[in-house]
């Protein structure tokens, strides 16, 4: 992608105004982005609709949802189409693109929560009708592979989303009440703090690798998935932006390849900052012939990123963790580095 020049001469004329006005780029560019929109706030009683964008899921997996979310005050609606099975994926992509675009136009839907990840999100991307959606705004929530819909609806629609619970996530105190302070009961600005329980391992605590301060627009989810929209039309740019990054199971060597990727792509050249969940079974694995010579986690995560001249953290508490934080895809935030915090400079829904 070269996008260096672009770039350049937008930060100069007007890097300021990018870091508050989405829509301030040149109507020619391939990275244009849509005015961002914000759904309605939910509100308990809402009925919330149940998908599976990508990988299928159980009846089991199901159940456990609806009750998720009844336990959280809500009514939950769902398709027929929500237990198939083609393969790897929850039916066809017809068939799921079909599901969620049915849930964007149902009136008494009130927001859209995906059952679980796996794959299969980034492959419905071209069959969805972004104009029905931008049209309809609702409040979608989901992570890991759930990342490409998130791209996808912001890039080509401007509806803010969230990186959050799926309805089969850990809906513990911590991650109940984020999700609250964010979709239900939001404040002009907020300030979000990681989670002090120890639930979740993390051998490397909250970790600074570059101080200081940053403003910008939240864009991010699983780094795998980020990596792969590279060069697609559902690609964002991410001049003036915080990305937030999450990862499972991918040993160090692999890290290093996909931020190597996005280093060399420029994709923190013109950034705000880069604010990382804990990347959870990251660790190079016994049984590997790299072992004795692999980098640790936090060794690739300094190698590649303490060069960057924005404030990057590490261990902020999203991810495949229990303890989650809900992060608006699209909203105004700030990172603060040195006291490890990040907050919403708006309400991300209305």
């Amino acid at each position: 992608m070269n996008r260096k020049k672009f770039i350049t001469s937008l930060s100069v004329a007007s890097v300021g105004a990018t870091v508050f006005n989405p829509v301030s780029f040149s109507k020619s560019s391939w990275l244009d982005e849509p005015p961002i929109i914000k759904a309605p706030r939910l509100k308990s009683g809402d009925k919330l609709a149940i998908v599976a964008p990508g990988s299928y899921i159980s009846e089991e997996e199901l159940q456990d949802s609806i009750k998720n979310l009844n336990e959280l005050g809500f009514e939950t609606t769902y398709s027929e189409k929500i237990l198939l099975q083609s393969g790897y994926f929850a039916g066809t992509d017809k068939d799921r693109a079909a599901d969620l675009m049915e849930k964007f136009t149902d009136k008494r839907v009130k927001g859209i929560v995906c059952a679980r990840g796996g794959y299969g999100c980034a492959r419905i991307l071209p069959m969805l009708d972004y104009d029905v959606i931008r049209s309809n705004p609702k409040v979608l929530i989901g992570y890991s592979d759930i990342t490409a819909l998130l791209y996808g609806i912001y890039k080509k629609s401007g509806l803010i989303s969230f990186h959050g619970p799926v309805g089969t996530s850990t809906f513990n105190d911590y991650s109940v009440s984020n999700f609250n302070r964010v979709l239900m009961n939001p404040e002009r600005t907020s300030s979000f703090e990681n989670s002090k329980s120890g639930d979740d391992e993390n051998i490397y605590g909250v970790t600074s690798i570059v101080k200081g301060k940053g403003k910008g627009r939240l864009v991010g989810g699983n780094l795998s998935i980020m990596v792969s929209l590279i060069r697609t039309e559902f690609e964002v740019d991410y001049s003036n932006k915080i990305i937030f990054i999450e990862e499972i199971g991918e040993e160090p060597y692999r890290i290093d390849r996909m931020l190597t990727q996005m280093i060399q792509t420029g994709k923190f050249e013109n950034a705000a900052g880069v604010m990382m969940g804990i990347f959870r079974k990251c660790e190079v694995k016994e049984d590997t012939a790299l072992t004795s010579k692999s980098f640790t986690l936090m060794e690739v995560l300094k190698d590649r990123l303490s060069g960057l001249k924005i404030p990057v953290v590490y261990g902020i508490s999203f991810g495949h963790v229990k303890d989650k934080l809900t992060i608006p895809f699209g909203a105004l935030a700030e990172l603060d580095a040195d006291k490890q915090i990040f907050t919403l400079l708006e309400k991300a829904v209305i």
